[in-house]
């Protein structure tokens, strides 16, 4: 993939008209929400289609999230090799930064949970639906995760909010 695909496709993003018909078809699933008038619609559509951000079969439009998976592929460095066990686990249990499994051995389940832990700050409190959203971009059991997280002491819980209370910070 070229830099000219990546800048293409970050140009319709940057337009007001493109993004509102991309943003209706993720959301509703209809373009037609987008509050664009017909022509304005289609040329949109038209736009996002030769950017390979959306395609168009018997049923209608539809979002082509793939798109995405390949910029980052395109533009993503080559792998270094891990520098340490720790490195290695994380590389081992994270794909794309999703989580394929969770470990069931504790030593690797620690090395896993610490990486999570730092994407809460120390000294704020999160409500319980914010630690779900922020969870469930790693693994679909959320709630195991953060079940874990609790048990091992990286976050405390009181009344649905949630604040950390261990594991390691990036300095």
């Amino acid at each position: 993939m070229s830099e000219e695909e990546i800048r293409r496709v970050l140009g319709l993003l940057y337009q007001e008209d493109t993004l509102r018909a991309l943003s209706a078809l993720v959301l509703t699933g209809r373009a037609e929400e987008a509050g664009l008038e017909p022509d304005a619609l289609r040329r949109a559509l038209d736009r996002l289609e030769r950017g390979g951000l959306v395609a168009r079969d018997e049923n209608g439009w539809h979002p082509r999230r793939e798109r995405f998976r390949e910029l980052l592929h395109a533009t993503k460095p080559p792998a270094a090799p891990p520098a340490s066990a720790e490195d290695r686990v994380i590389q081992t249990f994270l794909v794309e930064g999703r989580l394929r499994a969770i470990p069931t051995r504790r030593e690797k389940r620690l090395v896993v949970l610490d990486y999570i832990a730092r994407v809460f700050e120390p000294g704020v409190r999160y409500p319980e639906k914010d630690v779900n959203v922020a969870l469930r971009a790693f693994h679909d059991d959320y709630a195991a995760l953060r079940r874990y997280l609790v048990d091992e002491g990286m976050l405390a819980r009181a009344h649905n909010v949630y604040w950390r209370t261990g594991g390691s910070v990036d300095v």
